[in-house]
């Protein structure tokens, strides 16, 4: 789960870096709008994506992550710790979200005050509430909102402005983001995404009224007075200082040119690195859990060597192949049933092999304390024998005894891919609780 969250933070980071250093000072403001409301909504979708022939077709090899082996120490106690930790951030989560609803709740009341307070008048056919003893200009859903100090001068402009909002709906574009931000309201990149979307309505409404009355009107009447705004982000504001400089300087910026429109090609080259690396990515499905294990992390393993020319048809060997495609998954003696059954199984078995086999008692030899971590990398090969055994520990004598233990492994029923007996690497955690 760390690493979807990870990867959907990773994925929106790099879409609103692409909008910000190629798209956003361009004048397809139409176009960008599309971007930026698609490119979150893929952010989530491209973690769950994991197409098959990429990962047959991507010369690379991958391992598989057994549960971490707990040796020594009270794993039920290791276990409950874990679960606790789980069910603590989960909590933290739903507050989050009771808290935020609750947020866009007041938001929601304050308009619906306001509406309330105001008198309902139809202007060139629009909804406008009057709001008494204010300047207060804007828009939400279906309704603009007028001060009732705003000069009739003023108003007409105003009236035209907010219509582009409402005929565009462009208050369901910040709605969306509100409902976003509710649920991952621990995602900054959601804020800056609604922020981008709601300066490029504000584009999109002036150069809509801006090419009917003429830009040197529409410059004075975003100068002539300063209006105050509702702090809310999920309405259209007429007025925002901030905004001003930069509505001036888009409206003053020459339309780019259509050959720019190529820039929005650079989203399917992304689109592509993103499928490819949720496709290949090393973090599967883990088998299910035993009382003796939990889930640890591994580093990623050094990258493998470049694989050998294809060799003709009638020769051909499929090498080693990534594990989530296989057909048949290397088989533990003993273990029958499906694949998910086999991987359930071997994990379990070895899990016993290694708790039966390992020499705990090297530990009061080291004098270890505390927490030891040894992770071990091996292979099944086409023989199904465990070769190219391999240990990473605080001390190599930890090392030696893990390889030993491994390499004591019975003989296995090699993995096949299309009725070919291939190779299938394996990591393994062991962790010492001391």
């Amino acid at each position: 789960m760390i690493h979807t969250i990870l990867q959907i933070l990773v994925f929106q980071l790099l879409f609103l870096a692409v909008y910000d250093l190629f798209l956003r000072k361009e004048t397809f403001f139409n176009l960008n709008r599309i971007y930026l409301l698609i490119t979150p909504i893929l952010s989530f979708v491209l973690p769950f994506i994991s197409l098959g022939f990429i990962q047959q077709n991507i010369p690379q090899e991958y391992y598989v992550e057994l549960p971490a082996l707990m040796l020594g120490g009270d794993t039920s106690e290791t276990a409950a710790t874990s679960y606790s930790w789980l069910v603590l951030l989960r909590n933290i989560w739903i507050l989050g979200m009771i808290l935020s609803g609750v947020v866009f709740g007041f938001k929601i009341w304050n308009i619906i005050k306001l509406k309330l307070s105001g008198k309902r008048q139809l202007i060139h056919g629009n909804r406008v509430v009057i709001l008494p003893n204010t300047d207060t200009a804007f828009s939400f859903l279906n309704t603009i909102y007028l001060g009732e100090d705003i000069s009739e001068l003023n108003k007409s402009s105003i009236v035209a402005h907010e219509k582009v909002h409402i005929e565009q709906k462009h208050s369901l574009d910040l709605l969306l983001f509100e409902v976003l931000r509710i649920v991952f309201w621990f995602n900054p990149l959601i804020y800056l995404f609604q922020n981008r979307v709601s300066v490029l309505q504000e584009y999109i409404a002036d150069a809509e009224v801006s090419s009917k009355n003429g830009k040197k009107e529409y410059y004075q009447n975003l100068l002539s007075e300063v209006f105050q705004t509702q702090h809310l982000s999920f309405i259209n504001t007429f007025f925002k200082e901030s905004l001003i400089k930069k509505r001036i300087i888009m409206l003053q910026k020459t339309k780019s040119p259509r050959a720019r429109m190529m820039k929005y090609l650079l989203l399917f080259p992304m689109l592509g690195a993103m499928l490819i690396y949720s496709s290949c990515s090393d973090t599967l499905d883990t088998p299910q859990e035993t009382e003796q294990v939990s889930i640890e992390r591994l580093a990623p393993p050094p990258p493998p060597p470049p694989p050998p020319p294809p060799p003709s048809e009638a020769n051909r060997d499929l090498g080693d192949v990534p594990y989530a495609v296989i057909d048949q998954v290397p088989t533990y003696p003993g273990c029958s049933g499906d694949n998910e059954a086999m991987k359930t199984c071997m994990s379990t078995k070895i899990s016993e092999f290694m708790n039966d086999n390992f020499n705990t008692g090297i530990a009061d030899a080291l004098n270890l304390s505390g927490r030891q971590r040894i992770m071990v990398q091996f292979k099944i090969d086409k023989t199904g024998k465990v070769v190219d055994v391999l240990a990473r520990a605080p001390r190599p004598e930890l090392e030696a005894e893990a390889i030993r233990v491994v390499e004591m492994l019975p003989q296995m029923i090699p993995g096949e891919q299309r009725g070919e007996k291939v190779g299938v690497l394996y990591s393994l955690p062991i962790i010492f609780e001391l």
